[in-house]
């Protein structure tokens, strides 16, 4: 559960480091780049550790599809909440191709 949570945690920050700057359209590149890898060091102090107490729980394949499961829902929720987006279809087909690699990956 604890490697769930790190991954979740860690993904959120990495969203608003990646895209977090897109709101912000005045930054100057380089502010924009200092703020994000700012909020990047934050992101791995979550990420590492997420790796390194799943690891063995499962598999180095499971854990990957997790985090890009979690990252496409906190992606999806970000894009909606903080930068007013809509959800289009595609999200959802991506989201049920990410389902599939689930499925397979722990159908061990």
């Amino acid at each position: 559960m604890s490697t769930i949570v790190l991954l979740i945690g860690s993904n959120v920050l990495m969203t608003f480091a990646w895209y977090g700057h897109l709101k912000h359209p005045s930054f100057a590149m380089w502010q924009a780049i200092l703020v994000s890898w700012g909020i990047a060091f934050f992101e791995y102090c979550l990420a590492v550790p997420a790796n390194r107490l799943g690891y063995g729980d499962f598999s180095v394949a499971q854990l990957k599809i997790m985090q890009e499961v979690i990252t496409l829902a906190v992606f999806a929720g970000f894009a909606v909440l903080y930068l007013g987006e809509t959800l289009r279809w595609n999200y959802f087909a991506a989201f049920g191709c990410l389902l599939g690699a689930v499925f397979f990956i722990f159908k061990a």
